[in-house]
């Protein structure tokens, strides 16, 4: 899969960002101008797990914890520092990068479900510390007190209709630049690793490096996504690091489809709409959810996106024969 023109990627981002952003300025609908902003904190974390998972092989079950970092850095910079949205963002993007680097090296030289439990066990670490630090991040009520939004460059948050073209824009640049990830020569080296690990390291690839790289990449726009919801919720709560939350990604994933880039982004579509469709009728949605997945598991024994993806490919095949 090759990486796209840049003018051609910028093309295609631009009809995307219209087309989330259309209907909601066209009705001044709240409920579609939220689901925009949900569906923009899901997709990114979930397109940036399945940078692991599906592109790399590791299938972590502590991703949500840099979720969760994400909204509380960022909201406690707002809070307590009164800097601008901007310098907030950067300064949480490399928290990120910093504290994933740190917890990637030790994770990324397990192998398989160890690497999936390592990391589950990071993430509880920060649930705990976050539960622990009440004077700071308010425990178990979450970072209550709103986050300040101050404009910056004519960009009003406190309004929600540009909040929602706002997150319609990072999440339309993650996938952009998370799509140049899987497609450079850096994702096809990933993708090798995650077949043969062992015949990689033969041809000379440095395996935990790359792994490591990949981890903070997938750590960064994971925080990117707790930024977004901590502005929509305008707070942080231990639910976002809580490892419910990673597995909420992995769900997403498998109902999208690992192997096709967009599937995670056709997940959260789906999962969302589930939630909110759901919670209508019944309390038990989490049921529901359960059987739509066994339903998708052995029935498609794919993700909807993986399944569409191989059926179109087959159905050219048929025509060229």
């Amino acid at each position: 899969m090759g990486a796209p023109s840049i003018p051609r990627a910028l093309a295609i981002g631009a009809v995307a960002f219209v087309a989330l952003v259309a209907a909601p300025l066209a009705t001044g609908s709240t409920v579609l101008i939220d689901f925009v902003i949900r569906l923009s904190a899901l997709a990114i974390f979930a397109t940036s797990l399945n940078l692991l998972a599906g592109y790399g092989g590791m299938v972590s079950f502590g991703h949500g914890m840099f979720y969760g970092f994400g909204a509380y850095c960022f909201a406690l910079m707002m809070q307590r520092t009164g800097v601008s949205i901007p310098v907030a963002f950067l300064t949480t993007v490399v928290g990120a990068a910093l504290v994933s680097a740190i917890i990637g090296a030790i994770c990324v030289r397990l192998k398989e479900v160890y690497f999936s439990f390592v990391t589950l066990a990071f993430q509880m670490l920060i649930h705990a510390i976050i539960l622990a630090a009440m004077p700071l991040t308010g425990g178990d009520q979450g970072l209550r007190g709103g986050v300040p939004r101050p404009v910056f460059l004519g960009v009003d948050l406190s309004n929600q209709m540009q909040l929602c073209v706002f997150s319609a824009f990072l999440l339309v640049a993650s996938l952009l630049v998370m799509h140049h990830v899987v497609a450079s020569p850096f994702g096809a080296t990933l993708r090798m690793i995650r077949d043969n690990a062992q015949r990689a390291a033969y041809l000379g690839v440095a395996v935990d490096r790359v792994r490591l790289k990949a981890f903070v990449i997938a750590a960064v726009f994971a925080a990117v996504g707790g930024v977004v919801q901590a502005l929509f919720v305008s707070g942080a709560y231990p639910e976002f690091a809580y490892w419910t939350m990673s597995g909420e990604g992995i769900f997403v994933i498998m109902l999208g489809g690992l192997t096709t880039f967009l599937g995670p982004t056709l997940g959260s579509v789906i999962m969302l709409l589930l939630n909110d469709v759901v919670t209508r009728f019944t309390h038990y949605h989490g049921l529901v959810l359960g059987i739509v997945i066994l339903v998708a598991a052995l029935g498609l024994r794919k993700g909807l996106g993986d399944f569409v993806v191989e059926r179109l490919a087959d159905r050219r095949r048929q025509e060229a024969a």
